[in-house]
């Protein structure tokens, strides 16, 4: 063992990475050890780095899945190598790092610090960590991915297309979803999808699975597909609806008529449910997660899924049927047609149009002499509610998972001294338009903003970031506003100067 050691190391210097990896996995299993498989994994990270993204992703990830069972394993590691902590740690982050992943990365380059303190390979990676969450310009953004990936599609759809015309679908079903995420891989770290025929054409279906961020993500997509794919293939966003949709479950079919509804309007054209169905209620008792999912399928079909997110603000299930009038599930959609919103409802599963249901708000600002970026506002809007919810939550996993593809919301800031209180959207209004102007098409979609005592705010998600922020220092440079700045929709950390205050 220590002679195959000795060879790893020296390939290892001598970068021949692919020779570490045969040897290694070439070993049975039951002689690989914590050292083996850590070693391994450094193998495919650095392995990764002659890599261009996307392909360079499944290698980093395969480090990862490699590393991560070893945790049970670590303190055991430590006993016999006193510098194992410093390089698992430094290996796991490694790989998050450069799958776009810096805010998993971070804690474990410092966990990696704290085995080797003052190393400079790790001060510097957290450093780029910090800087990457706080101005994240070093990730592809979604703009550039998004072109990559519809020029993977229309190289590959033909492939695509034979896969989905075989007769035993079943038989090529695994490897037609590993075929098309493959395709989608540049845009999409991790993209949801489903594929069909309507009998004319085949179709794509990117399904943003309930997640409103997700949605605008996936609506910019679509609009960029290319126009000669257009005459063989639809591209959809979301389910579409499905009368007389059901499930079989225990033997006896569930549909939409057997599912009853008590609805309440909401402001901002929005509806509230309860629901209750009695051939769930034995399965409630057991696992009331699996009856909301079934709920929420046959909502979908019932409404669509993009008319579900724009329209149910909250959905409860009922152990019993409540008091006063109800409906079927069936009937939920001409109620939504009739009484919620007569006139949004024709578009209500139009991508576009459902990721623009604006929120107004209101907020009490803080008293606090030293309060955080928004905490001074009183009054706001927005389309996007589940950006501002993880900010004031401190919970970035929605912005996680959309820095992976290179997709950034945040906001401007900017001090309202001297600006007249009935002109405060007036200015926001033209900050928008000036900068949208100026950045062009396909760059940056404003989702709102919010007015506070001290400062203003102007909402986005960016799909080209660098573009969006020169534009900005443009505008901000001629508008009455003595200061400006970008913050992401992360709370812990710093924003970055746009225009400075001019010393008197």
């Amino acid at each position: 063992m220590n002679d195959l050691m000795i060879r790893l190391e020296q390939w290892n210097e001598e970068d021949k990475y692919q020779e570490i990896i045969d040897a290694i996995e070439a070993l049975p299993e039951g002689e690989l050890n914590f050292t083996l498989i850590s070693a391994l994994a450094r193998a495919y990270n650095n392995l990764a780095m002659d890599l261009m993204p996307p392909e360079d992703r499944p290698l980093y990830q395969r480090a990862l899945d490699l590393l991560l069972p070893l945790e049970d394993q670590l303190e055991a590691a430590v006993k016999e190598d006193p510098d194992a902590a410093h390089t698992w740690n430094f290996r796991v982050a490694y790989a998050y790092y450069y799958l776009n992943q810096e805010s998993l990365a971070l804690p474990y380059f410092e966990k990696a610090l704290e085995g080797r303190p003052g190393d400079e390979d790790t001060l510097e990676l957290i450093d780029r960590c910090q800087q990457g969450l706080t101005l994240p310009l070093n990730v592809r953004p979604f703009r550039a991915r998004t072109q990559e990936a519809w020029t993977a599609f229309l190289a590959g759809e033909g492939e695509l297309r034979a896969l989905m015309d075989q007769e035993d679908r079943e038989a090529v079903g695994r490897e037609l979803v590993d075929l098309c995420s493959e395709l989608l891989a540049p845009a999409f770290s991790n993209p949801a999808f489903e594929l069909g025929h309507n009998g004319e054409k085949y179709e794509l279906i990117l399904v943003p699975e309930g997640d409103r961020t997700r949605l605008f993500q996936l609506a910019y997509f679509q609009k960029h597909a290319p126009r000669e794919l257009l005459d063989r293939w639809n591209i959809l966003v979301g389910r579409t609806r499905a009368r007389g949709f059901g499930l079989r479950m225990n033997g006896q079919d569930i549909t939409e008529a057997d599912v009853q509804v008590w609805a309440e309007q909401t402001p901002d054209s929005g509806v509230g449910l309860r629901m209750y169905c009695e051939k769930l209620a034995p399965l409630w008792r057991e696992d009331q997660n699996q009856v909301y999912n079934i709920i929420y399928i046959l909502l979908d079909q019932s409404l669509g899924e993009l008319a579900a997110m724009r329209y149910v603000d909250y959905l409860d299930i009922l152990e019993a049927p409540a008091d006063g009038p109800s409906m079927t599930l069936d009937k939920l959609a001409d109620y939504v047609a009739a009484e919620v919103d007569p006139e949004g409802w024709p578009q209500a599963n139009d991508p576009e149009l459902a990721g623009q249901r604006y929120t107004a708000y209101e907020g009490k600002p803080s008293e606090q002499e030293d309060w955080p970026l928004r905490a001074d506002v009183y009054v706001g809007v927005t389309c996007c509610v589940p950006l501002l919810n993880g900010y004031f939550q401190q919970d970035d996993r929605c912005m996680d998972r959309l820095h992976r593809d290179g997709v950034v919301p945040g906001f401007f800031y900017y001090p309202l001294d001297g600006v007249e209180r009935k002109e405060i959207l007036d200015l926001r209004d033209q900050l928008e338009q000036a900068i949208t102007a100026r950045c062009g098409e396909g760059i940056v979609t404003f989702t709102g903003g919010a007015t506070g005592t001290s400062l203003g705010y102007l909402d986005f998600i960016a799909w080209d970031l660098r573009t969006l922020l020169d534009a900005a220092v443009e505008v901000f440079a001629g508008a009455p506003v003595a200061w400006a700045a970008f913050h992401s929709f992360r709370f812990n950390v710093s924003g970055i100067s746009l225009k400075q205050e001019e010393e008197e």
